[in-house]
């Protein structure tokens, strides 16, 4: 049965279109809506891991989220990043300063655009093996499980093995446009072709040794087959969850995701 991850990221978009990070005049923490707010409410509506992506830019989750959310969570952190020198010291400031056990457990390291709305596509684990082994030594070196967001390809999923990844989580995305052009309709080619290249990565993922993670467009109409793939372990869900989270509230909206995730 896999787990539900929690991405509050657009939490934060919501807050930053009325409010800029140390504006003037602004009263920091007083800011709405708050993304902390939000993680407790996911972790009452049955999230079990909560997601952030810290950018390089600081578009939308800002540094005092990460701390607040390192210091708070009663359950499994993720945190999103570029694998910058930067990011890989601010995650491990916040594991060895952090309560409760050390936050953030788990780093997932995506690739980064600065024009693009969210991301993109996966990290090219192939094309900068040296530098993704070197900065995944790092961060399970202070005890941090490291994923790589990757495509549903045979090679990003080996290279991301001989790196040393603990998991990978493949890009649901070209899955999700699929559903969508088919209507949901599985007798669809393209749909069927491009589940099975989910399914086909999970089990190759698994047969590495490493954990099979998925996540990037998942929605309340796309998400059970994913859901129901043999070896996967954790779904990473945010915006689909946020926009239905402004009609019902955070904790229904996690709860009725989490209804379809374990099959409810």
């Amino acid at each position: 049965m896999a787990s539900l991850g929690v991405n509050i990221d657009h939490v934060a978009t919501i807050r930053q279109a009325r409010y800029r990070h140390g504006a003037v005049g602004v009263v920091e923490g007083t800011e709405e809506p708050d993304p902390i707010l939000a993680a407790h409410e996911a972790v009452l509506g049955g999230a079990d891991v909560l997601t952030i992506h810290l950018r390089e830019d600081r578009r939308h989750v800002n540094d005092r989220d990460l701390e607040l959310l390192c210091r708070v969570a009663r359950v499994k952190v993720n945190l999103e990043m570029a694998a910058t020198d930067e990011m890989v010291a601010i995650a491990l400031k916040h594991r060895a300063t952090s309560v409760n056990g050390g936050r953030p457990q788990m780093v997932t390291l995506v690739p980064e655009g600065r024009q693009e709305v969210t991301t993109e596509g996966g990290l090219d684990v192939a094309g900068q093996a040296a530098r993704m082994k070197g900065v995944v030594a790092k961060l399970k070196d202070a005890g941090v499980v490291v994923s790589a967001f990757i495509d549903a390809e045979t090679a990003q999923v080996e290279a991301a093995a001989k790196a040393g990844f603990d998991c990978c989580e493949i890009h649901t995305g070209p899955y999700a446009s699929a559903f969508a052009k088919a209507g949901g309709d599985f007798r669809v080619g393209a749909l069927a072709g491009s589940l099975e290249r989910v399914s086909d990565a999970g089990e190759r993922i698994a047969g590495l040794g490493m954990r099979f993670n998925a996540g990037h467009a998942l929605n309340y109409a796309n998400v059970r087959p994913i859901a129901e793939l043999m070896e996967v372990e954790e779904l990473h869900i945010g915006h689909a969850i946020v926009s239905r989270a402004v009609f019902v509230g955070m904790r229904r909206a996690v709860e009725e995701m989490k209804g379809l995730v374990v099959g409810l």
